[in-house]
């Protein structure tokens, strides 16, 4: 399930007492689609990205969790929140950025620093240039069977760093008494592509008194 009216620029994100069961955040670049297109081949693929910019595809990872034990996706622990911007970047304005893609691998990428504070302290660092597969190569695959449109976002991944689930994973791996990190109520969350402008948002509570995880049958 996904949710395209939940998605959102700059501000509050309002978030149900269930989302912060395991709040996240997670650190991605994205691409706007220019034209249409149906399996569209990686060679050719670069001709329909209109633009690139941020996004923060926020976790709720509790309910991912849950959900994702019937290897159905994420549903409900992601269609809360999709965060984009704050701009659309075209292609000839990166132009000096581009690099080549790695060994047997097509498309454009390019050498772009990616980055994520919280409450003013730097948690993620990361590049567009590491992704694994390049946009084209996405493209391809998203595009496979399928007709995309002008106007659909589609979202690099996380980057390594990009999120706390991974960062709490290898900080314990490291040290058996290191301490879980989640997004908590009044969290501001910062992320820069640079190049591509600076994306902030601050986690805000909205009261309610439903909550999927208390219902749970055992």
């Amino acid at each position: 399930f996904t949710n395209h009216h939940s998605i959102q620029g700059e501000g509050n994100i309002y978030c149900m007492p269930d989302h912060f069961e395991k709040l996240d955040f997670e650190l991605e670049a994205a691409i706007v689609i220019c034209k249409e297109g149906k399996n569209i081949t990686a060679d050719e693929a670069d001709k329909y990205i209109g633009g690139l910019m941020i996004m923060n595809d926020m976790s709720a990872r509790r309910l991912q969790m849950e959900e994702m034990l019937l290897n159905l996706g994420p549903a409900k622990g992601k269609d809360f929140c999709t965060v984009i911007g704050p701009c659309l970047v075209t292609l000839d304005e990166l132009e000096q950025y581009e690099i080549p893609a790695k060994q047997n691998h097509v498309g454009k990428t390019w050498n772009l620093t990616m980055k994520c504070s919280v409450n003013g302290k730097q948690v993620s660092e990361g590049n567009i240039g590491d992704m694994d597969w390049t946009f084209a190569e996405i493209i391809e695959r998203c595009s496979y069977g399928v007709t995309l449109h002008p106007g659909d976002v589609i979202g690099s991944g996380t980057v390594g760093t990009g999120c706390f689930l991974e960062l709490n994973g290898t900080g314990k791996l490291n040290d058996p008494n290191y301490q879980e990190q989640w997004l908590q109520e009044g969290d501001e969350v910062v992320m820069e592509i640079e190049q591509l402008g600076v994306l902030k948002n601050k986690i805000v509570k909205e009261e309610s008194d439903l909550s999927i995880l208390a219902r749970k049958k055992i």
